[in-house]
């Protein structure tokens, strides 16, 4: 007699907001061999071996954050992404250039003791982020036939091409190394991410190179934008394609510049956090805390969720159903409450905005597994904190110990793992 084989896991009674997959309200999910098995209004309990009650709950398929920096150890902004990948629902994390063609062997060396999934921007610059700027100063190390090579060596990886253009980091060569990281991702045909901060170069002259589907990172910051705040060449690229994206960061977001674009019809496509080194401590912390700096300012919950699922998987084509809870897609998956009531939101520049819900993170699962909890590592010698960053991470490291000093449970809670016999004197155990 044959028995039909059970899910691993089912997920029950749960709200889901599956934008991309055509699921948005009562669902129940279920994951087998790491897949997505079935996503209906109801399934038996019975067929799964694994059943997960997140009445009251809101799923979502994992976050993908367009915009971060992994490298940790390896750069100046990279940074451990599994001790906040547990606690965050951030299933896909894009790597936004911290590797070049020079670096880029070791980096998926790096890459594979991690839990959650990395597809990577080549830097135009061999460099890569090695330093905390400058890396295109020097056009030989904009080498586009060794760029193009380094895609078509690494497609299972690399998923397009970043470009960063700012005062610093170009130097006299403005707008080259860009025209060089188009040419090279024409050639892959792949998309161009363009970081955009203080000019020269101006921001005008960056977003006339940029194709429909290139994306423009750090849309809504005042560094880049300036006293105008949306400007004629931002309205141009917006309609011609170019995709919008927040890129938060330490200095890429302003919140009078994103509600200036939002009243100009300029949406971002996608929210991520560009989280690194120096904004995990604030005024970054996560990409859920970011969504909830897009719902502070008036954007529907289904929309911020969109933007960090669906729309980055589109944005760089990631294959296999990423970003929805689609049959067959890859078990990724974020549980999530929604606390309702006041909460202060900060910027890169500490104006701030109070939004009235938020999302807190209950579980993440990275092909149908649950993600355990991780410690993260203190901050490298080079990132600046200030004394409440320090105090605060003082603090946390305080804590921490008490809570693994104190034993677990009390006598009550324990079990005789091996019985007394009773012929046994006290003071042995079964073997002696």
């Amino acid at each position: 007699m044959s028995h039909q084989a059970k899910d691993d896991l089912l997920l029950t009674g749960g709200h889901v907001i599956d934008v991309g997959g055509g699921h948005v309200g009562r669902y129940d999910v279920a994951v087998r061999a790491g897949r997505i098995a079935a996503i209906k209004p109801a399934l038996p309990a019975d067929g799964a071996l694994r059943v997960v009650d997140v009445r009251g709950k809101v799923v979502t398929p994992g976050l993908i954050d367009l915009h971060t920096h992994v490298a940790a150890r390896a750069t100046y902004w990279g940074i451990d992404p599994d001790p906040v990948a547990w606690r965050s629902g951030v299933t896909t994390w894009v790597d936004a250039g911290s590797a070049g063609a020079y670096s880029l062997d070791a980096f998926r060396v790096a890459l594979r003791r991690l839990e959650v999934r990395v597809p990577v921007l080549l830097n135009i610059s061999a460099l890569g982020l090695t330093g905390r700027t400058g890396e295109s100063r020097d056009l030989d190390n904009c080498d586009v036939d060794l760029a193009i090579a380094t895609v078509r060596d690494n497609r299972d990886l690399v998923a397009g091409i970043k470009v960063r253009i700012d005062r610093e980091t170009v130097g006299r060569n403005g707008i080259e190394p860009l025209r060089r990281g188009i040419t090279a991702a024409e050639a892959c045909d792949v998309p161009v991410m363009v970081h955009i901060g203080t000019s020269p170069p101006a921001v005008a002259d960056v977003l006339a190179l940029l194709r429909p589907g290139d994306i423009v990172t750090h849309c809504a910051s005042a560094i880049a934008a300036g006293p105008q705040l949306v400007s004629p060449a931002m309205h141009d690229a917006y309609a011609r394609g170019v995709l919008f994206d927040l890129g938060h960061g330490s200095g890429g977001f302003a919140f009078d510049v994103l509600e200036a674009q939002l009243e100009s019809g300029l949406t971002p496509h996608t929210v991520s956090s560009d989280l690194h080194a120096r904004c995990l401590y604030g005024p970054v912390f996560d990409l859920p805390t970011t969504m909830a700096k897009l719902l502070a300012v008036g954007l529907p919950l289904d929309e911020v969720v969109a933007a960090a699922t669906i729309r980055p998987a589109q944005a760089l084509n990631l294959p296999g159903g990423a970003g929805t809870l689609s049959p067959g897609a890859p078990a990724d998956l974020a549980v999530f409450t929604v606390k309702e009531g006041p909460v202060e939101l900060v910027d890169a520049h500490r104006q701030r905005r109070v939004g009235k819900q938020r999302l807190v993170n209950d579980a993440t699962y990275v092909a149908g597994r649950l993600l355990p909890p991780r410690l993260p590592e203190p901050p490298r010698p080079w990132i600046p904190l200030t004394t409440a960053q320090r105090h605060a991470l003082d603090n946390r490291a305080g804590a921490l110990r008490a809570l693994f000093s104190a034993p677990l449970v009390g006598p009550d809670g324990l079990a005789e793992q091996f019985p007394r016999r009773p012929e046994q004197p006290p003071g042995t155990d079964e073997r002696g």
